[in-house]
């Protein structure tokens, strides 16, 4: 199985050889993924114009950390953010692969450094009804702005949505506040006009934590979605909280005005989304709260979750697959969610790969995404847009939105050219 950062370790291996033996190549490599060539992650299609944040609940590594996407009020000077928020994140990417970080920064910063997200930073919330909300988890290896093509869709179309960055060392880097010691208060020697509290924090990052020799990955991954899906819910809570007007503490003190969120939210539909690794989230999240009203999970990973909690779920579910990623042994774990009684749907999107979900698909040439197995053979704004449009349906019918969502209800049966109802992967005997 390719995990989230394989292609990327993969990438730089390839690129270290070819650089080595002849810097023509490396030269031409890099040509074929530069900025000058137009890549860039599709703008949203929705009624909405797309606003973006960052907040984080308290500055301990047990607060919650996401970014929120929503519909914005449109501005002539609004910033799109770095797709990459910062270098250490491309350290993080370097620490996960196992690479060397100097080189791999420049690499990467050659390839995605100039990559903006399609959506407004810190825009003014406008929107004309209540949002559904909706928690979205992001895979292994991953952090929160990976999947913006979807959650700035998402948005678009009236939704809320909050995806978080997971702090259970599954995200290639993220990071929190911690208090400075008494040595440290005491080497800072900056004059300060006014005291604060972050005047006393300093920032910690925390990287993806590798398996260990010997260990068991059952046992790592099992608690690591359990954090994850209580770091779901806690984001969730915490948007109750906005909601209801409960005054919020945003360390990051962002300029976003979050008093505006104030009764926006429609807490009666709320659903939770995540791919790969934040699909098995997705299971454990809806077995924990039934605040979830419904679960989307895009090529979930059903490793790392027991056995008994399938019974125990009772929201409906729609795995929406790749052609190249599944196995008969993990779809035989999703086959253990199916119901008589509660809608539980899949379908597989034709020509795509596990990486189809993320944004990478689009950042990257189609000889180097291909070579990475970042591109399948379908177009991935195609493949993404299905993905979206057969998500929207089943929110409409399990949430009860008042929306034009249902047009695409064929999708949800596989109903397309490149659809497959249910699954291309052949179900042995011996796997069911």
């Amino acid at each position: 199985m390719l995990s989230h950062g394989g292609f990327v370790r993969l990438l730089v291996k390839r690129t270290n050889e070819w650089a080595r033996t002849d810097q023509r190549r490396y030269t031409l490599f890099a040509m074929g993924n530069t900025c000058s060539n137009h890549l860039g992650i599709p703008p949203a299609k929705g009624p909405h114009a797309v606003g973006c944040t960052d907040f984080m609940m308290d500055h301990t590594v047990k607060g919650s950390f996401f970014r929120l996407y929503y519909p914005c009020l449109e501005t002539e000077k609004a910033e799109k953010p770095d797709w990459v928020p910062c270098r250490e994140y491309f350290n993080g990417l370097a620490d996960f692969m196992k690479i060397n970080r100097s080189l791999s920064e420049r690499i990467f910063n050659y390839l995605f450094g100039c990559s903006k997200i399609p959506a407004s930073m810190d825009a003014p919330f406008k929107s004309n009804e209540k949002c559904p909300v909706i928690i979205f988890s992001h895979g292994l290896g991953a952090f929160r702005t990976l999947y913006s093509a979807i959650c700035a869709e998402l948005a678009s179309q009236g939704f809320i949505v909050a995806s978080v960055e997971h702090r259970d060392q599954s995200a290639s880097a993220t990071y929190y506040f911690r208090e400075k010691t008494e040595s440290e208060k005491a080497k800072d020697k900056k004059p300060k006009t006014s005291a604060s509290a972050e005047d006393n924090l300093v920032k910690e990052w925390m990287y993806y934590r590798a398996l260990r020799h010997g260990e068991s990955e059952f046992a790592l991954r099992n608690k690591q979605v359990k954090q994850r899906a209580d770091e779901c819910i806690l984001a969730l809570d915490k948007l109750i909280e906005i909601n209801s007007g409960i005054p919020v503490q945003n360390v990051l003190q962002t300029p976003f005005d979050w008093t505006t969120l104030e009764n926006s939210m429609d807490l009666c539909r709320i659903a939770a989304v995540g791919h790969s690794f934040g699909g098995a989230t997705v299971i454990e999240a809806l077995c924990k709260e039934v605040k979830f009203k419904c679960g989307v999970a895009l090529d979930a990973w059903m490793f790392p979750l027991d056995d008994e909690i399938f019974p125990r779920v009772k929201q409906p579910i729609f795995f929406i697959n790749s052609e190249k990623f599944q196995w008969a042994g993990n779809i035989s774990r999703m086959k253990k969610l199916e119901s008589a009684v509660i809608q539980r749907k899949m379908i597989t999107i034709r020509g795509t790969v596990h990486q189809s979900f993320p944004d990478f698909t689009f950042l990257t040439g189609n000889w180097i995404g291909k070579l990475m197995k970042l591109k399948g053979e379908i177009d991935p704004e195609i493949a993404i847009d299905l993905s979206n449009k057969a998500t929207l349906a089943f929110l409409q019918r399990h949430l009860g939105l008042d929306k034009n969502f249902d047009q695409w209800d064929p999708l949800i049966d596989g109903q397309d050219d490149n659809l497959i109802q249910g699954t291309n992967v052949t179900m042995l005997q011996s796997a069911i």
